[in-house]
């Protein structure tokens, strides 16, 4: 089981991204408690959305408003509890989190290779108007997913899974994965510029965007197309170098071989081969487009 806490500031990007969800039918509607309407859902969404809007009224000057919370069973988690149980089990972390007595919709999403759960709240108190605490969330999340596990006997190795560099729509374990990209192409030395590195992330389908006054890392569907819910850059613990804040100095007596560094640093075989590859499927698309052009003119020649 994996229960992520995901930072966003604005409750309307949460709650549209999965109303979004539900109109392209790669979502439901599964869950709801503490709204006005018995079943919001018979409802429209301007109708739900004013659930938080009025919420939020209360108390302007919090920035981060937004509870967001990814359920994540995995299949035989999933198979074995059910919807009923993960309703129930659901309604028990936002009780947990000091969430109980809020207002929340929760969506049942399908557009991955499994089933996952998304919460959609608001952090400020529906009847004092103060923001509700915080602390250690990460923490009471960990604490919540052991009693689950226990209590329903579920095998949590089924989740601990390979990282994956070519991503798509379906990858898992999405923000560990882009870490261990960046990683990896932080040690390239080869790299010498934001715009090199910025390329090297696209034959990844990964792209950094300007956002406000930061940054965001998407996943694309190759053409520009973002398919996967955007996360922040400050949330990395290991960002691409050229948007680190404070780089690290290096020793410039110190010359260590490409080939030394790669192996000091764990690189992996598998990361190796799906770079290279990528790069020769990249630099073959071109020599075609090259060739395509050249036998065009010839033709208009004729």
């Amino acid at each position: 089981m994996v229960i992520v806490i995901h930072q966003t500031a604005s409750t309307d990007n949460a709650f549209l991204y999965n109303e979004k969800k539900v109109e392209e039918k790669h979502a439901t509607f599964f869950h709801s408690r503490n709204t006005k309407a018995i079943n919001p859902f018979l409802y429209d969404k301007k109708h739900r959305l004013k659930e938080f809007t009025d919420i939020e009224k209360l108390n302007p000057r919090v920035k981060n408003k937004c509870l967001h919370i990814s359920f994540n069973p995995s299949t035989d988690d999933y198979l074995k509890l059910g919807d009923k149980i993960i309703r129930e089990e659901m309604d028990k972390l936002m009780q947990h989190m000091g969430y109980g007595n809020q207002p929340y919709f929760i969506y049942k999403h399908k557009d991955l290779d499994r089933v996952h759960f998304h919460i959609v709240s608001s952090r400020i108190d529906r009847h004092t108007g103060k923001k509700i605490k915080d602390n250690h969330e990460r923490q009471k999340v960990q604490n919540f997913i052991k009693e689950l596990e226990l209590r329903h006997q579920l095998d949590n190795k089924n989740m601990i899974e390979k990282a994956v560099f070519k991503f798509s729509a379906r990858s898992r374990n999405i923000k560990q994965s882009l870490e261990h990209l960046f990683y990896h192409l932080n040690q390239l030395d080869m790299l010498q510029s934001k715009e090199q590195y910025e390329q090297y992330l696209k034959l990844f389908n990964v792209e950094i965007r300007k956002s406000g006054r930061g940054h965001i890392v998407v996943v694309t569907d190759g053409n520009g197309k973002v398919i996967r819910y955007p996360i922040r850059l400050s949330k990395f613990k290991e960002q691409p170098k050229f948007y680190q804040k404070q780089k690290e100095k290096v020793d410039k007596n110190e010359h260590i071989s490409e080939e030394r560094k790669l192996r000091k640093a764990g690189f992996k075989t598998d990361f190796l081969k799906e770079l290279l590859w990528q790069i020769r499927k990249r630099d073959q698309n071109q020599e075609l487009k090259k060739e395509y052009r050249v036998r065009s003119k010839r033709k208009k020649k004729r």
